[in-house]
């Protein structure tokens, strides 16, 4: 039951934490709930890398078992930001730009890896959407499009990884 817990579901889980993210960006979501989501999927990360260690050393799967192992101090981040508001400024867009980029950068390898005749554009596809959603959710954070554009690069990046990791899931 665990092993299949483990390989199916993230298919649930990518798309429902950028569900959350969004609703958080359009304050449907209070800072108590994003608290208590940051320390369940720490834990959540911890006990998927160790448990995944063995089985995820090797190929391809050893950059996505990188992926989760960076994205833990990643998720610390966003803990410290919600916890001491003022580091949060620099925290907070430093968790979500992270969980946007290190998903990315793997779809990206995972299609560079995949044969000629695989799903490799799934990958590609996937892992493009990742930066151009971080690209128009930084444009938004930093120029020009505020909220709009801070909400259009979330809905750009769950499309992305939700993309990659069903294939995934359904594919192997």
């Amino acid at each position: 039951m665990l092993r299949r817990l483990r390989a199916n579901g993230p298919a649930l889980l990518v798309p429902a934490a950028w569900a959350v993210v969004i609703a958080a960006h359009v304050d449907l979501v209070a800072t108590r709930t994003l608290l208590i989501a940051h320390g369940v999927m720490a834990v959540l990360l911890v006990g998927f890398a160790a448990l995944s260690y063995r089985e995820m050393r090797e190929g391809i799967l050893s950059v996505w078992w990188l992926v989760v192992a960076a994205g833990i101090p990643v998720t610390a981040a966003g803990l410290i930001g919600l916890v001491t508001p003022v580091l949060g400024q620099v925290f907070l867009p430093l968790a979500v730009g992270g969980w946007m980029l290190l998903p990315g950068v793997g779809l990206l390898e995972t299609g560079r890896e995949m044969a000629e005749d695989g799903p490799r554009n799934v990958y590609l596809a996937a892992g493009g959407l990742c930066l151009l959603g971080a690209l128009v959710y930084f444009g938004g954070l930093f120029a020009a499009g505020g909220q709009r554009a801070l909400v259009a690069g979330l809905v750009i990046v769950g499309v992305g990884q939700t993309a990659g990791i069903v294939d995934a899931v359904v594919r192997y």
